[in-house]
């Protein structure tokens, strides 16, 4: 059987993305340095793959401290959290950009919100009571 393991994004300063996305819960789950290829892997998340949680690999090229283009063809990440308000404001406060309060969703009632990291991926903040 098949499972959805992670994602993978590109990011100019490691230290900033996985504090960005501890305010969301995450935590650094594994890193690899591989000194050969002058990069760094480091896999953040809520819980380990074997249960089951898709991951976020973050990757660090070394020297490549300006960024890279996001692109037209990401769309976002989703992130299910228990209070999206709360959640926001943690975000706020720890320096992030909220770029879409929370809010009913246009047309709907599922309270969503928009965030971005330091590198400009956006990660839309869902509300879910479980």
């Amino acid at each position: 059987m098949a499972s959805y393991l992670h994602t993978m994004v590109r990011v100019k300063n490691l230290d900033d993305s996985i504090a960005f996305y501890q305010l969301l819960g995450m935590h650094e789950l594994r890193r690899r340095e591989v000194p050969e290829g002058k990069y760094t892997l480091v896999f953040i998340g809520y819980a380990d793959n074997a249960v089951g949680q898709a991951e976020i690999e973050l990757t660090y090229n070394w020297g490549q401290d300006d960024g890279y283009d996001v692109g037209t063809g990401f769309g976002h990440f989703a992130v299910g959290v228990p209070d999206v308000a709360a959640a926001v404001e943690k975000v706020r406060a720890g320096g992030g950009k909220v770029t879409r309060e929370a809010g009913p969703v246009k047309f709907g009632t599922s309270v969503i919100a928009f965030v971005e990291d330091p590198d400009g991926y956006k990660i839309e903040l869902i509300q879910r009571a479980d």
